[in-house]
């Protein structure tokens, strides 16, 4: 049992620090679920799992640079770093037919999901817990307000005036 205990918490000082980096994953988990669940009841291409992996990966990312020691400008590298590959994983779920364009809220959403990732991994879980219900109202009732008082064929569609009117100068 200690050969597997010395495996577990290789790199952390005692239980106490094990049990906080364990929180910090679950709680990047949960915490995510709330952004995943809208999206994937919405049915959009990034729903409940990738949400949680962009969240729980970020949070890894950073949980282990501060597990390594790093000092906070490496860390601020890796952050940077994190923030370019979401970038790419969120241009990929964008998508272009002619004038319409489809996808960047999804696209956001996976952002802004990375970034609650990141703060958890930082160990503000107070701030990433507001961020992702903030994040949720703004997905739910801003997008009833642009139903009901703005003239919008979809969520994650901008329409050229040409196309939606007909018009054709």
């Amino acid at each position: 049992m200690d050969v597997l205990w010395d495996e577990l918490s290789f790199g952390l000082l005692d239980r106490r620090q094990l049990i906080q980096v364990i929180v910090r994953m679950i709680s990047s988990v949960l915490i995510a679920s709330i952004i995943g669940f809208q999206r994937e009841a919405a049915r959009k291409s990034a729903g409940l799992r990738t949400h949680i992996l962009v969240s729980l990966g970020s949070t890894i990312f950073v949980i282990g640079c501060i597990g390594a020691g790093m000092r906070e400008d490496a860390i601020s590298r890796v952050i940077q770093g994190i923030i370019t590959g979401i970038g790419f994983i969120g241009a990929g779920t964008i998508i272009k037919r002619e004038t319409n364009i489809k996808g960047l809220t999804t696209s956001a959403g996976l952002w802004a999901t990375c970034a609650i990732g990141v703060i958890v991994g930082l160990g503000e879980l107070g701030i990433a817990l507001i961020a992702a219900v903030l994040i949720f109202l703004v997905l739910t009732i801003v997008r009833r307000i642009e139903d009901r008082y703005l003239e919008n064929d979809g969520e994650e569609e901008t329409t050229n005036n040409q196309q939606t009117t007909g018009n054709s100068s």
